[in-house]
């Protein structure tokens, strides 16, 4: 065991006087007051403090459903459309996805590049009777499709 005293001052104040321990382990130290501060130097008084444990508030409900505007408002759809997704009435965004799922079903995009949609005659019916498309071109094609 290794002791060793640290003081300090600094002219208006001091630092209290420690008395230093190592144990068993370098890496332990401990520091234990080597002689009460002199009765000059007033310490500040610690209080204790009582804390409440608060419940957080209930989520706010979620807004009422408004009005759907734009691609998300279902609309009806012609009949090649319907045929091909199954539904009389679909927003845009979902009619995309059931064309992307009829298209990944089927296997008809192009081994090659699949960005190439080689159309089937279901497809054909609702992209112009075009026997390829590219995928950016897939909105723009079921547009007529959407009835107002």
């Amino acid at each position: 065991m290794v002791a060793a005293s640290m003081s300090s001052s600094l002219g208006l104040f001091s630092i209290p006087t420690f008395h230093v321990t190592e144990t068993h382990s370098p890496s332990l130290i401990t520091l234990r007051p080597h002689a009460p501060p002199p009765s000059s130097v007033k310490l500040p008084v610690m209080r204790k403090v009582k804390t409440l444990a608060t419940v957080s508030p209930p989520p706010p409900p979620p807004p009422p459903p408004g009005k759907t505007r734009g691609i998300m408002k279902p609309r009806r759809v012609s009949p090649e459309m319907q045929e091909l997704i199954g539904l009389p009435e679909i927003s845009r965004t979902q009619a995309l996805k059931h064309i992307w799922a009829y298209i990944k079903q089927n296997n008809l995009q192009d081994p090659e590049n699949k960005k190439v949609i080689i159309c089937d005659e279901k497809l054909k019916k609702v992209f112009a009777g075009r026997d390829q498309v590219g995928m950016l071109e897939i909105a723009g094609l079921i547009s007529p499709h959407f009835l107002k």
